[in-house]
């Protein structure tokens, strides 16, 4: 398994980067850092710098993503997605890794 972007979310990825006018060598990072009032944050920036070594590489509609290999232990098998509705706007993540989350969905505990 790996991390999956849908094609939503891959859309929003590529209208931020045309308006952003990145380099063509740009990547969507995804990963998790320690923080919130769960224990880990997830973590969606714009790179352009792969290491093929220590990163896992794949393509979704059009957008490179690039997970590295500790974010992966707990990212492996989720789902991103983005949701633009009138109560919230913004991209979601599906973690079957899961055991707690916060109530803002911002953090979780796996």
């Amino acid at each position: 398994m790996a991390v999956t972007v849908t094609e939503k979310a891959a859309s929003e990825i590529k209208r931020v980067l045309t308006e952003q006018t990145t380099a063509e060598t740009t990547v969507l990072r995804i990963g998790v850092r320690a923080g919130g009032c769960s224990g880990f944050q997830y973590n969606l920036a714009l790179d352009d710098k792969i290491d093929n070594a220590n990163d896992d590489i794949s393509e979704h509609h059009g957008v490179t993503v690039a997970v590295d290999k500790k974010s992966m232990l707990y990212l492996d098998g989720t789902t991103i997605d983005y949701y633009d509705g009138l109560e919230k706007r913004g991209f979601s993540f599906d973690n079957p890794n899961v055991v707690k989350s916060c109530g803002c969905g911002s953090s979780f505990q796996a």
